[in-house]
């Protein structure tokens, strides 16, 4: 018996770890990253502090007096700047004086230190001082400095009086890294974008869903349940056909049909219509090809599975009923459809979850468009994490919305399971008690 269970152990340990692999750790990875603020310009490791012009625009609003001056040069009378100045070939006198009176100051503009300037012993002329003054241009602008200490201590030199609050709000406004935070989550609640894509699922989800993926295919599977054996396989092969078909070329089929030089514009050129592209000229067409291009997919393995359950029920039933003068209509009702309870429970739930997390079709056939009237969850997500127009891909923020389309699928599945009634399904047949 011992052996028996470690047997079973070891024959079951390459699915566990591959569940544990493909499965549970993409989940976990997506929570982790959902709870960053990772972009393109972030990047995936420790960042830096850099007081660059998109930094300043952030701090304007917390410190806008201290983030005007930050865009402003300064002036300080250093060594390095000392050492400069002496490489000029002025004047020995001026580096001296220098040195010995003004070492140290700052100076908030080059009118400023200008002015200390003319005032030396060695009055150096006008273009000397335009010289002298530029060795002493300091600037922490576009500055990258590797730690917190290294920036306020640079901030210092410069005379920038900082308080500690201060201080943090500029180092958080000036970090180029990631940081944990929950932001990604506000911003898909309070985006009104986000709400619109939210509806777009719905719609997509539930118009594929319920005329195609399984009220299409439950009547497909009836139809070639009623035809003999021959036609009704070369049926189901036929329909098989856009399931097999690499989507690229499936897609491509469309939009030959629906382009501006398609089948359609050339039938309705005939009737004096003018050729357009009717796939991307309105969102009402967008939306009926996108349900057409999905719900033909999906209604090919619905009717596999319905049509295998109906093989499953016993020909003794039908017989009986003919015998009762039952009708084509009461057989479907009375035998086929309670029977269908658990099929249509597998199908509904796993087509939902392919819905949900597809986005292929849609993104070949019109990649959202027009004016993203057909931007669906699991696209905008991938638009949003690793393809967009403006360059900058926002990985925790693409993860949130990933980690959104886990939940939903989660909670979908147990209400599925509570509107089927999963328990009766599963329950011993009362004969076996």
């Amino acid at each position: 018996m011992k052996s028996s269970r470690t047997l079973g152990l070891v024959m079951i340990a390459p699915a566990a770890i591959m569940i544990v692999l493909f499965f549970l750790m993409p989940v976990v990875l997506t929570a982790v990253f959902s709870m960053t603020s990772m972009t393109t310009a972030t990047g995936i490791s420790g960042g830096v502090y850099q007081i660059a012009p998109n930094s300043l625009i952030a701090l304007k609003s917390a410190l806008p007096d201290i983030a005007a001056e930050m865009a402003e040069p300064r002036y300080t009378v250093d060594e390095a700047g000392l050492k400069a100045v002496e490489g000029l070939g002025l004047a020995p006198g001026i580096a001296a004086e220098l040195r010995a009176k003004h070492m140290g100051e700052v100076f908030p503009a080059r009118r400023d230190v200008e002015r200390m300037l003319k005032d030396l012993a060695e009055r150096p002329s006008t273009r000397e001082v335009k010289q002298i003054s530029e060795q002493f241009n300091r600037s922490v602008l576009n500055t990258r400095f590797d730690s917190k200490g290294q920036l306020f201590s640079a901030l210092d030199s410069l005379g920038f009086k900082l308080t500690p609050e201060e201080k943090e709000t500029v180092a958080t406004a000036t970090y180029t890294g990631w940081i944990w935070t929950t932001d990604n989550f506000s911003r898909l609640v309070t985006s009104p974008d986000m709400a619109r894509v939210l509806l777009n699922t719905v719609l997509y989800v539930a118009l594929v869903l319920t005329l195609f993926n399984v009220g299409y295919a439950l009547l497909l599977a009836i139809w070639t349940h009623y035809m003999p054996p021959t036609p009704a396989s070369i049926f189901r092969g036929i329909w098989l056909l856009p399931r097999i078909t690499p989507v690229v070329i499936y897609v491509m089929l469309w939009k030959w049909l629906a382009w501006d030089t398609g089948f359609i514009s050339i039938l309705m050129g005939k009737f004096g219509y003018p050729p357009k592209n009717y796939l991307l000229d309105n969102a009402y067409n967008a939306w009926i090809f996108v349900v057409l291009i999905n719900g033909f997919i999906g209604a090919s393995m619905g009717m596999l599975v319905f049509s295998s359950a109906m093989k499953a029920i016993p020909k003794s039933q039908f017989y009986a009923s003919e015998v009762d003068g039952a009708s084509r209509w009461q057989q479907i009702r009375y035998i086929i459809l309670p029977q269908m309870r658990w099929p249509i429970l597998f199908v509904t739930c796993y087509q939902t979850l392919s819905l949900l997390a597809s986005f292929n079709e849609i993104l070949l056939a019109t990649n959202g468009g027009p004016g993203n009237s057909t931007e669906v969850w699991a696209l905008a997500a991938y638009h949003t994490a690793l393809r967009n127009y403006a360059g900058n891909l926002e990985y925790g923020l693409g993860a949130a919305m990933a980690l959104v389309l886990v939940v939903i699928g989660v909670v979908l599945s147990l209400l599925y399971l509570r509107v089927f009634n999963y328990g009766t399904l599963v329950a011993k047949p009362l004969i076996e008690d």
